[in-house]
């Protein structure tokens, strides 16, 4: 065979090399190993270095097609007019390793320069429907605080909170209790009058807890302060004597009870005309409505007692009726009257004012309940049993908000509790025990 391309430059150096052309070892021409039957022509050398390559990944055209040029995009030929013939296909590029990610969703821009999105239009209600409310206005049930009270730089502490809210769990009684100040109150900008006090006394089986409610005399000087007191006091009282009125809850001793509550009751009633002489005050206008619940935490001793002086409401729901627990129940009582459990005294009878104010000489009010599974035993203020006794409606609205198989928490059952009636703007404290 004969040499090819002797003449040629350095691009065909690699070619003689490979072929025997001075590529050999040594870079003489290689020496001919003997004859072969296979082909030996330049196309035949072509085809087998274009196979070379095909195997390193790059592909290979047929034979008799035109070499890649790399640096112009491929375009499809047309066929010819001779033969009509499709031109020959190049074989696709291998797979990458790795998938391409898939693109990102584009994200409606947002920033500075992008377009504002277009403003919905307020859809008008139907004909007949009411008009939403201003965004100012409060709910009806829900009524927003007004102004705050003024406040005395010298005497910050006889400000009161607007709302007071407690709870807890002994035994098998649950316990909450709300005291908020009323729509007049809050108008005003008066300090709440009412005032609620929640204690334990003693520990284990022999806890007694306390729970007091009074109300100050209506636009009376130091009202909030003279109700405050007589939580405070009769707290004082029944805590130091707590060991005794517990022993006498659980062995049932009604009239050592019933003597001995009483004479506490008197004890803090005095302490407060006192505080009202020191104060250059009326004795007469500083005392303050105040009722008590004493309940024990043992859960074997289910006997609950009220005592108290002056105007409120003491009530018991059963199976989603309320009953009247007071010693003298108004005729216009929309609610079937209390029975009384056996071995439950009947209630005495006793004289009340709605002024929220003790005349001298008021009775005082004692009566003992029997606890069953279920019942919910209600303590309230005047504020409270006003529209309970008075509005049917709220009345019952009232049950069945708190007739449900759990105790509500803390802030369902203030939220019941301040439910707004029209004509009753007083402040309102509730008392509410589940019993399990």
């Amino acid at each position: 065979m004969k040499q090819q391309g002797t003449g040629r430059g350095h691009e065909d150096d690699w070619w003689r090399r490979l072929y025997g052309d001075g590529g050999g070892a040594g870079g003489g021409a290689a020496g001919d190993t003997g004859a072969s039957d296979a082909p030996d022509t330049l196309d035949d050398r072509v085809a087998s270095a274009l196979r070379a390559l095909a195997a390193t990944g790059r592909a290979a055209p047929a034979p008799g097609d035109a070499p890649e040029r790399p640096e112009r995009p491929e375009r499809p030929e047309r066929p010819g007019p001779a033969t009509g013939k499709p031109p020959a296909r190049t074989a696709p590029p291998p797979p990458p390793a790795f998938p391409t990610p898939p693109a990102p969703i584009p994200l409606q821009a947002t920033g500075p320069g992008s377009r504002p999105a277009t403003p919905r239009r307020p859809v008008p209600p139907p004909r007949g429907a009411p008009a939403d409310p201003p965004p100012s206005a409060p709910p009806p049930d829900g009524p927003e605080p007004g102004p705050l009270p003024a406040a005395d730089p010298a005497a910050l502490d006889e400000l009161v909170a607007d709302t007071a809210l407690d709870g807890a769990r002994y035994g098998s009684l649950t316990l909450r209790a709300a005291s908020r100040r009323g729509d007049l109150a809050r108008h005003r900008g008066d300090i709440r009058r009412d005032a609620l006090l929640t204690v334990r006394f003693g520990s284990g089986r022999h806890a007694l807890l306390l729970v007091a409610v009074a109300t100050g005399p209506p636009a009376g000087a130091g009202a909030a302060r003279a109700a405050r007191d007589a939580c405070a006091w009769i707290g004082g009282a029944v805590g130091r004597s707590c060991t005794r009125l517990a022993e006498d809850l659980r062995t049932d001793q009604r009239d050592a009870l019933r003597s001995g509550l009483q004479r506490l009751t008197d004890r803090s009633y005095g302490t407060l005309r006192a505080r009202a002489e020191e104060r250059g005050l009326p004795p007469e206008r500083y005392p303050a409505a105040l009722r008590c619940l004493l309940l024990p935490a043992d859960p074997e001793c289910r006997t609950r007692v009220f005592f108290g002086v002056g105007p409120g409401g003491l009530l018991r729901l059963r199976d989603g009726a309320w009953q009247d627990l007071e010693p003298t129940a108004p005729d216009h009582l929309p609610r079937r009257a209390a029975p009384a459990d056996p071995g439950e005294p009947p209630p005495a009878a006793a004289g009340r004012r709605t002024d929220g104010t003790r005349a001298p000489g008021e009775p005082f009010l004692f009566r003992t309940a029997f606890a069953r599974p279920g019942d919910m035993l209600l303590l309230c203020s005047a504020g409270l049993a006003e529209p309970l006794r008075q509005d049917p409606a709220f009345a019952a609205r009232l049950a069945a908000e708190w007739s449900l198989p759990r105790p509500p928490g803390l802030t369902d059952f203030l939220t019941a509790a301040q439910l707004r009636v029209e004509g009753h703007p007083k402040d309102r404290t509730a008392v509410a025990v589940w019993e399990s």
